[in-house]
């Protein structure tokens, strides 16, 4: 992660966190945060962790007058949010970054349904929580009476905040349906029927002033700010999964040695034992049973190793029966293992054995000979014999 600053739209420096990936950057996003927050909020943290860990890179900043940025909130209005995140995408193309996907939350969502038409790079956009009307936002604010310089005071999150006349002027004349009509990006909706501060009528009149590609999932009981880890957990992987299909993310060549690529094993969940496993375009999650103090979102490593055993298995069977044109309808494979992982990590080395059972089911057409020699080669299947074997891990630190 770099902390970075950019110009915005009145010349004041925006202070931005650039999170890179590891490896190759495969692609990159650009997020924008809701009304009066910041770079830093649970939800853009997870977002931007979980497309880190497919390749992308991801700029998340705090808009003129808040977090760590400068100027004043008090004179900034919509129409500067939207020159910010033009901005802040100008800036992504200069060191070679151009969004290919932007985020928006809240009001931010609004903004970068405005500005998506200014940023050519742009192919796909994902909103969360966003309102058709921007007024709606602020007109749910309990706003005091304005001083005598025409600023509003109203506290959110606990912590006071200037709003300024322009500002409620100015979000009081947008209407995002033209913006919408002439979008011509792939768009995802995300919003919560319960959310309480945007209404789920907002993410409907999005939805039908958008055309097509568009696709709207439901954030469930999650509140407006997606505090829980939980559905921050799930808003970031329907965006990663569903960024997917409309960007580019070639998998980057892989090293000398190793035909498959690099899967790369990544924390999650410092608090836990969630883990984001990647190898390239490919992701799935890994994880503990509650039981054993996870949260349960992925399967355990063991299960891990029975899923490659029974994939294999029902693979090299499909492949043989393919080669023979024997009549195969269909490979079922269930695999057990009779210990966890957490007990085996208790375990002095030698004093178990892992023993995996492997139930074979086959459909089709197929006489007794051929079950029967389907069922020797399910043995040939090369991470069987990976297992059967000794195997040697090098470890290095880098």
């Amino acid at each position: 992660m770099e902390k970075i600053t950019f110009e915005g739209h009145g010349g004041h420096r925006l202070a931005a966190r650039l999170d890179r990936p590891d490896g190759p950057v495969r692609a990159a996003a650009l997020f924008a945060h809701c009304f009066t927050c910041g770079k830093d909020i649970h939800a853009a943290r997870r977002i931007a962790a979980r497309l880190t860990a497919l390749g992308f890179a991801v700029l998340r900043f705090d808009f003129t007058g808040l977090g760590h940025s400068e100027g004043e909130f008090e004179n900034t209005t919509f129409t500067t949010n939207v020159a910010d995140l033009v901005a802040a995408a100008e800036h992504m193309a200069g060191i070679d970054l151009a969004p290919s996907l932007l985020i928006g939350h809240s009001l931010g969502g609004a903004a970068a349904i405005k500005a998506a038409p200014r940023i050519a790079s742009a192919k796909a956009l994902a909103t969360l929580g966003a309102p058709f009307d921007p007024e709606h936002v602020v007109g749910r604010l309990a706003l005091a009476p304005a001083g005598a310089d025409g600023v509003h005071e109203v506290s959110l999150g606990g912590r006071p905040v200037r709003i300024g006349q322009d500002f409620l002027q100015d979000v009081a004349r947008e209407s995002l349906g033209d913006a919408l009509a002439h979008l011509g990006r792939a768009l995802l909706v995300m919003h919560a029927p319960r959310d309480e501060i945007v209404g789920i009528d907002n993410a409907t009149q999005i939805f039908t002033h958008a055309k097509h590609p568009k696709s709207f999932v439901t954030l469930d009981s999650a509140d407006h700010l997606i505090s829980r880890r939980a559905d921050a957990d799930y808003a970031a992987g329907v965006i990663a999964a569903w960024a997917a299909r409309y960007i580019d993310l070639s998998p980057p060549a892989p090293p000398p040695g190793a035909p498959e690529g690099v899967v790369r094993v990544r924390e999650a969940d410092p608090d836990g034992f969630q883990q984001d496993v990647t190898t390239g375009r490919h992701h799935l999650t890994a994880d503990e049973p509650q039981a054993y103090g996870g949260s349960d979102r992925g399967l355990s490593p063991y299960g891990l190793l029975a899923a490659a055993l029974g994939a294999c298995t029902s693979m090299t069977i499909r492949m043989y029966a393919r080669r023979k044109g024997w009549p195969l309808d269909g490979v079922r494979v269930d695999v057990t293992h009779d210990k966890v992982h957490a007990q085996d990590a208790e375990a002095r080395s030698g004093q178990k054995v892992d023993r995996f059972h492997r139930a074979i089911c086959l459909t089709g057409d197929l006489d007794d000979d051929q079950r029967a020699r389907l069922r020797d080669i399910a043995d040939k299947c090369p991470v069987h014999q990976t297992l059967e074997r000794a195997s040697r891990i090098e470890t290095e630190l880098t």
